[in-house]
């Protein structure tokens, strides 16, 4: 398996990264007897998968939802971690409008990004206002790509933090539902 790690301005959170890019590693992968690949065939290596979570980044911080959503597969699953996951175009379409209704501005803010085969791993943290509340939540994304969609996006963060930080006394994805 080809890992590759870019660190962009802070140090902090690498380990996080890394070991969700070595969790995806198994014995199986250390024991693999095929030639290891040069230096010149891996610098292309996990560079769509990448462009394709960045046009997602970019997407969020321009508030543009159809676009979110047609990064998604049409299966494609979005699940923070402590919820339920959203399968689906439709479903996932439901939840984004619903929550960008109220989001004034946001900016996902990249701290950490690595590759491993088809799986980004991004660290942020998320600042944003939300119906007049302004906020920053730290986050850990693990993203799928398959054909150049978003097959599976798992968001880890603390629920309880990001519904203070937005001023929300009910969560607002029960609302979308």
């Amino acid at each position: 398996m080809n890992i590759e790690i870019r660190q962009s301005t802070r140090a902090f959170g690498l380990s996080i990264v890394a070991a969700f890019a070595l969790a995806g590693c198994s014995a199986a992968d250390s024991a693999d007897p095929a030639p290891k690949a040069s230096a010149s065939e891996k610098a292309g290596a996990g560079e769509e998968e990448i462009a394709v979570v960045m046009e997602m980044v970019d997407a969020w911080n321009n508030n543009d939802w159809e676009k979110v959503v047609d990064l998604f597969a049409d299966d494609g699953v979005l699940h923070s971690m402590m919820i339920e996951p959203i399968t689906g175009k439709e479903s996932i379409r439901a939840r984004i409008n619903h929550m960008g209704e109220g989001l004034e501005t946001i900016t996902l803010h990249i701290k950490n990004i690595g590759v491993g085969g088809d799986v980004v791993f991004i660290e942020r943290v998320d600042d944003f206002v939300y119906n007049g509340h302004s906020g920053q939540v730290p986050v850990a994304g693990v993203i799928e790509i398959v054909d150049g969609k978003v097959k599976v996006w798992r968001e880890y963060y603390d629920r309880a933090e990001l519904l203070r930080e937005m001023g929300v006394a009910v969560d607002f994805d029960s609302e979308a539902r």
